[in-house]
């Protein structure tokens, strides 16, 4: 036993020296995000709700379908919501006909007088989706918190934090004409120190991938900085930049795309760092007296895998969200070099690539600075990640039983 109290003292050392140095370099990150956004936070009036509900006011109304008809001009037949019980017949569109639309369906639509005289004045807008939308995302709460518990409880807590960080101050900050770059970095600051923190708790560990995340918050926005200008990209690459131009002119729209790439790349950044912080603890934890550089090297063999892994990964997730895109692409008689190189193809381009490269330079920082931190905390110690060590006085394990992890 005596023997084994050495290193548990030197962890006691280290750990305190490491808190020493992440508080330094983690307390200055915390004071400018909180200071950014007091000077960044958008005062007085803002654009938000400023426009009435396209979908909203006495003209619309629910209703539940009771008939598919097929006629041309009155495609369904649908119960109203109104009160009157009413069931009128309904236009809609080809493309939403021809997509499916069911007996049963709740659906919104539009009354129009002036087409009493062609045709039915009911006009099909949308699906009411809230009843399974809210159904989902109670199933996806219920198996987190089932599958991870506290953990899980703790994540969604973050979510929904970083969430309200976004809809109360991003996006209010820039329609208000604020600095786009300014307003996400400190907007992605405050979200990773809620989100991290919340979900896996305030440790040496946790802070160490925090760290990592933000070195490679700050490669993503550097090259996102270098790369849309250097491609002369516009963010004028669909309908809603455009609607987006003429109802907030004050807006950059090269800065919003700016923007989306650096926030697209945030849930990635973080998972790639927590995983390589956790894996240099195991390792250690499995193997407490290999060096640092040993622990390095077997935790870049985890983090390789996951390098390669992310390649297709991001590349996979654009061409799901732009099949759409890409069917009209192929359809016309280009080269390939000139079909990635159009204006929308190339923005999604340059999001994958950019994102890519600062998941890949995260990896080797974040598992470097956890190695080099891991000893601060002996595999032989109980609790958080991180804490200080107490001496061993548990009794010597059992042949064959494997250490406890002390992070």
């Amino acid at each position: 036993m005596g023997h084994h109290h050495g290193p548990v003292a030197l962890g006691g050392r280290e750990a305190r020296r490491a808190r020493r140095i992440l508080l330094a370099i983690t307390l200055p990150l915390l004071i400018g995000t909180l200071i950014g956004l007091a000077l960044l936070w958008p005062s007085g009036q803002t654009p938000v709700g400023s426009q009435p509900n396209p979908v909203d006011g006495p003209n619309f109304a629910d209703a539940t379908v009771v008939e598919v008809t097929g006629e041309v001009g009155q495609e369904i037949r649908a119960e109203l919501h109104d009160g009157s019980g009413d069931v009128v017949p309904v236009q809609v569109a080809p493309e939403i006909y021809a997509a499916g639309i069911d007996t049963g369906d709740h659906i919104r639509v539009f009354f129009t007088a002036s087409a009493l005289g062609s045709g039915s004045p009911y006009v099909f807008v949308d699906f009411v989706r809230g009843t399974p939308l809210i159904l989902l995302a109670v199933v996806y709460g219920l198996l987190v918190l089932a599958v991870a518990r506290v953990r899980g409880l703790m994540a969604i807590l973050g979510l929904l934090l970083s969430m309200a960080v976004v809809v109360v101050f991003l996006v209010p900050a820039l329609m208000s004409g604020e600095s786009p770059l300014l307003v996400t970095l400190v907007g992605a600051s405050a979200m990773m120190f809620v989100a991290v923190y919340l979900a896996h708790g305030v440790s040496i560990r946790t802070t160490t991938a925090l760290l990592g995340t933000f070195a490679g918050l700050a490669i993503t926005t550097a090259l996102a900085g270098w790369a849309t200008a250097a491609a002369e990209l516009s963010g004028v690459g669909s309908e809603t930049s455009i609607m987006l131009n003429a109802m907030l002119p004050g807006v950059g729209l090269r800065d919003l795309l700016l923007c989306g790439i650096v926030i697209a790349g945030l849930g990635a950044l973080n998972d790639v760092t927590i995983t390589q912080a956790s894996a240099v603890w195991e390792l250690h934890a499995a193997s407490p007296t290999d060096s640092r550089v040993r622990v390095f090297r077997r935790a870049m063999r985890i983090g390789r895998d996951h390098i390669a892994s992310t390649v297709y990964t991001l590349a996979f997730a654009y061409v799901g969200t732009a099949l759409p895109t890409l069917l009209i692409v192929m359809l016309y008689d280009r080269p390939l070099g000139s079909t990635l190189t159009a204006g929308e193809i190339a923005e999604e381009v340059v999001r994958t690539l950019v994102s890519s490269i600062g998941l890949v330079l995260a990896i080797p920082a974040t598992t470097a600075l956890a190695a080099a931190l891991v000893r601060t905390a002996p595999s032989t110690a109980t609790g958080a990640a991180g804490d200080a060590p107490q001496p061993d006085r548990s009794p010597a394990p059992r042949p064959g039983s494997d250490p406890v992890p002390g992070a």
